[in-house]
């Protein structure tokens, strides 16, 4: 018998995926530049706001609330030097937090300019209170200029923390770090937050791809990557999917597999990226992505989410992602291996939509965080 949700997949295999239009939601918020979205798994189905700045909120179940419920706030650290793409980046609860009240945030600092991921928990009496104080930092990675840091974090089906790290900044990589193995940057990591490993603060999965390889960090799990923005699982198979920005040609698609190499900065999608003159290492098998779009389409992919949602029914079981300069919105259908359709479903023609992120609210609703301080909802276009 098939699930609901194995039968919703199907279904959206039969139906055109339809234009939406997009509407406001949690007016009465001051939000400043909203950037990822979580639920902790205590069945409560409060949403945790990140906003770069160095605040982490919680939405009010009034969406027409004015009432600021701040949970984290940081903004006394030297976060940002130049606001686009410092700050923080990705909040993960750990799948235990009913329990051990743990989560983890991937953030900048400045002098020496690093990012860090660190894990926290809640005060004992006060769930909606992070205690600073318990910070307990896990990794902290040189960074050499201030953009591509990435920061997606994301627990997977696996209990594991899923890191994603970006190439370090600048353009063409210059300090080559996406393709070496004795640098975190330009990777996709993954660690376990319950144990630990000699002297790291967290302990090394059995079967990462490169746990005792001389000249790896045990820690990646993934490698070629520019600056991957917009890690999901999916619900039904458990793949890990990552949008990847591009540089001068082309945005991708993947699904990231265990010691996959996506071929960052010897190519951009699946094509020569020109960024470099020296060859691959010998034996070096480069991962195609599963969709890509090249410039006449837009300049910076934002990663989406599989809609489970009732609002657009027809879009259900389909990956919603976006552009950040264009303002487009587009819903790939990608079954059994196999591209099926890639339809664009909204268009910006006035506003000043730029999405950061595409979340889900409890009842896998859409919600598509903005760079314009905003977050919106989705509906079917008249």
């Amino acid at each position: 018998m098939k699930t609901i949700a194995t039968f919703l997949l199907t279904a959206s295999i039969l139906l055109a995926a339809p234009e939406i239009k997009i509407t406001e939601t949690f007016k009465g918020q001051n939000i400043k530049l909203p950037v990822a979205l979580a639920i902790p798994p205590d069945g409560t189905e409060r949403l945790f706001l990140v906003q770069q700045f160095g605040k982490i909120t919680i939405l009010p179940t009034d969406r027409s609330s004015d009432e600021e419920i701040t949970f984290l706030d940081v903004t006394d650290r030297p976060l940002i030097k130049q606001q686009f793409e410092e700050g923080i980046l990705g909040l993960a609860f750990h799948p235990d937090y009913a329990k051990n009240r743990k989560f983890y945030i991937y953030y900048s600092l400045q002098d020496p300019k690093h990012t860090r991921v660190s894990e926290m928990q809640t005060f004992a009496d006060d769930p909606n209170k992070a205690d600073i104080s318990t910070e307990r930092v896990l990794l902290e990675i040189p960074q050499p200029f201030w953009n591509h840091n990435s920061g997606n974090i994301l627990f997977g089906p696996d209990a594991y923390l899923y890191i994603a790290i970006g190439d370090g900044g600048k353009a063409n990589d210059p300090q080559r770090f996406s393709q070496n193995t004795f640098v975190y940057n330009g990777k996709i990591l993954r660690i376990d937050v319950n144990t630990r490993a000699g002297n790291r603060p967290y302990g090394l999965p059995s079967d990462n791809p490169f746990l005792k390889k001389p000249g790896h960090h045990p820690e990646i799990f993934a490698l070629g990557l520019r600056n991957p923005w917009g890690l999901t699982f999916h619900p039904e198979t458990n793949q890990l999917w990552a949008a990847d920005v591009g540089q001068n040609a082309w945005e991708e698609i993947n699904i990231i597999t265990n010691g996959g190499n996506y071929g960052w900065s010897y190519r951009e999608g699946a094509h020569s990226a020109n960024a470099r003159s020296d060859a691959p290492s010998k034996g070096a098998k480069f991962i195609d992505p599963i969709h890509e779009y090249d410039r006449s389409s837009g300049l910076s992919i934002t990663g989406g989410i599989h809609y489970r949602g009732k609002a657009v029914p027809e879009l259900q079981g389909k990956y919603i992602y976006g552009d950040f300069v264009h303002g487009n919105i587009w819903a790939l259908d990608f079954q059994n291996g196999k591209k099926t359709t890639n339809a664009k479903i909204f268009k910006r023609t006035k506003g000043s939509l730029k999405p950061t992120a595409f979340v889900e609210d409890a009842n896998g609703e859409l919600l598509i965080l903005s760079h314009d301080h905003k977050i919106y909802t989705i509906s079917p276009k008249k």
